[in-house]
C-alpha cells in the first residue's frame, strides 16, 4: 500500500498560483510506479489532471497543458503539482493517486486504474 499526503490547496484569485505537494511512499521505495492528480468539483466526476510515471514521463489533460507541471523532490518523497494561471473552473478537492508499475497512457485519467489515494486538498479558484 502506498502512503500519500497532499497539502498546499487554498483560495487564490484568478491567474494566481498555488503549489500542491504529494509525499508518496512509492517514490523512495519502487522502481515503478505511476502517480496522477486527479481533480473533483461538486456535482461532477473526477477528473484527471496530471500523470506521473517513475520514468520521468508526464501527461496533462488538455485543459491545464502549458498551466500545470508537474516535478519530483526524491530527497522529500514528493510530487508537486505547479499551477500557474488559475482559473475558477480549476476550483475542485485536489488528490493525488498512486500504483505499482506503469499505468498505460490510455488509462492514466481513470481512476480505477490507482489503488491508493490521498485525503484530497482544496484549491478555490475566485473571479
Amino acid at each position: 500500500q502506498v502512503q500519500l499526503v497532499e497539502s498546499g490547496g487554498g483560495s487564490v484569485q484568478a491567474g494566481g498560483s498555488l503549489r500542491l505537494s504529494c509525499v508518496a511512499s512509492v517514490i523512495t521505495g519502487s522502481t515503478y510506479y505511476t502517480i496522477s492528480w486527479f481533480r473533483q468539483s461538486p456535482g461532477k466526476e473526477r477528473e484527471g489532471v496530471a500523470a506521473f510515471w517513475s520514468d520521468g514521463t508526464t501527461n496533462y489533460a488538455d485543459s491545464v497543458k502549458g498551466r500545470f507541471t508537474i516535478s519530483k523532490d526524491n530527497a522529500k518523497s514528493t510530487l508537486y503539482l505547479q499551477m500557474n494561471s488559475l482559473k475558477p473552473e480549476d476550483t475542485a478537492m485536489y488528490y493525488c493517486a498512486a500504483t505499482m508499475g506503469w499505468v498505460a497512457r490510455w488509462r492514466v485519467v481513470m481512476a480505477d486504474a490507482y489503488n491508493d489515494w490521498g485525503q484530497g486538498t482544496q484549491v478555490t479558484v475566485s473571479s
